[in-house]
């Protein structure tokens, strides 16, 4: 039985990868920052009729090298999930020191245990977020990190990827490295927390949004994101490659129209740009997509249908299915 290691394993992709996996027959070992999140990981697994027999769990910090020689230990593959994610208006060093140290410590132990594949977490923010009036994006094109505009999550992704490609290009390792590029993750969660990533459609669905954002964003729902690293774990053919996986790109204004449609109740009108970045001045959360007002950004995944062979479920049915566990938990 082959043996995974994926970081990160509370977080709304990692426990799908892990899930996908052990269904799938491999054996996985989890990373948590804190060991009393153990059972949360377990319950929410065991909640899916998911057994949780071939799961270990390890307390692993991205700041530390403690753990990773015993959560690695054993390992065939490592899907490095686990990096800082939150709206809230952060310093720059809380995203961009763990994310970056994260993933070369990450990458460090892989070669130390003879790791054969390395899949990293990055996402569509180190691919778009620019500023030159570029609108369509393959995976040929990376963010500019010295613009003043990005966001701090984005130049966090930028920055660890390309450490990332860096270490491997500079080092003679023992793996082959593959990145996924997510764009906004959508979809259902499997623990009792719906996840930073629906905070959008729970904005529009509880109140807290009363007008609409003019944001062109990438959808792509969280059980595909699972599939396409294990996809690409699995694929040599994806070896050396970055992949962009989106199921298309709607404006806040298309996914509203698609709650309204099947029964939710989301605002119908736009707001100005300006009277949103005058907002996030005072709520800290909207600083991030503040920054992306207006700005078009279509992407091209034809490479992850045709290498990996990725076939994604709809964009409406990863909104919706964010929707009902909102409305199931009570949130609105």
């Amino acid at each position: 039985m082959e043996k995974v290691l994926v970081t990160g394993a509370t977080g709304f992709i990692g426990l799908h990868c892990i899930q996908q996996l052990l269904e799938e027959g491999y054996a996985v070992n989890g990373s948590l920052r804190s060991m009393q999140r153990e059972s949360e990981v377990r319950q929410s697994l065991e909640k899916h009729n998911t057994s949780c027999e071939n799961l270990t769990l390890f307390p692993v910090d991205l700041m530390s090298d403690d753990g990773w020689d015993e959560a690695m230990s054993g390992c065939d593959y490592l899907l490095h999930v686990a990096s800082p994610f939150v709206l809230s208006n952060e310093t720059e060093e809380f995203f961009v020191k763990p994310a970056v140290e994260g993933a070369l410590r990450a990458l460090k132990f892989a070669d130390k245990h003879d790791i054969k594949k390395v899949v990293l977490t990055s996402s569509f923010a180190a691919v778009g977020d620019t500023f030159d009036g570029t609108t369509s994006f393959n995976e040929t094109h990376w963010s500019d990190t010295s613009n003043d505009k990005m966001t701090f999550y984005s130049k966090s992704k930028t920055l660890a990827e390309r450490a990332a490609w860096d270490y491997v290009n500079d080092n003679d390792v023992s793996y082959k490295l593959t990145v996924i590029n997510p764009v906004g993750v959508l979809g259902p969660s499997l623990s009792d927390d719906v996840g930073i990533s629906n905070s959008m459609v729970l904005r529009m669905l509880n109140g807290s949004m009363p007008a609409l954002a003019k944001i062109h964003i990438g959808i792509v729902d969280v059980r595909d994101v699972a599939k396409a690293h294990i996809l690409a774990m699995k694929n040599t053919d994806s070896d050396g490659e970055r992949f962009i996986v989106s199921e298309k790109e709607m404006w806040m204004s298309d996914i509203a129209n698609v709650l309204n449609a099947n029964g939710y109740k989301a605002p119908e009108k736009n707001m100005p740009n300006l009277l949103l970045k005058v907002m996030a001045l005072f709520k800290s959360d909207l600083k991030t997509i503040s920054k992306m007002a207006g700005k078009q950004r279509d992407c091209n995944t034809t490479k992850a249908k045709d290498v990996l062979g990725w076939k994604p479920i709809s964009a409406e049915e990863s909104i919706l299915a964010a929707a009902k566990q909102i409305a199931d938990y009570d949130l609105i």
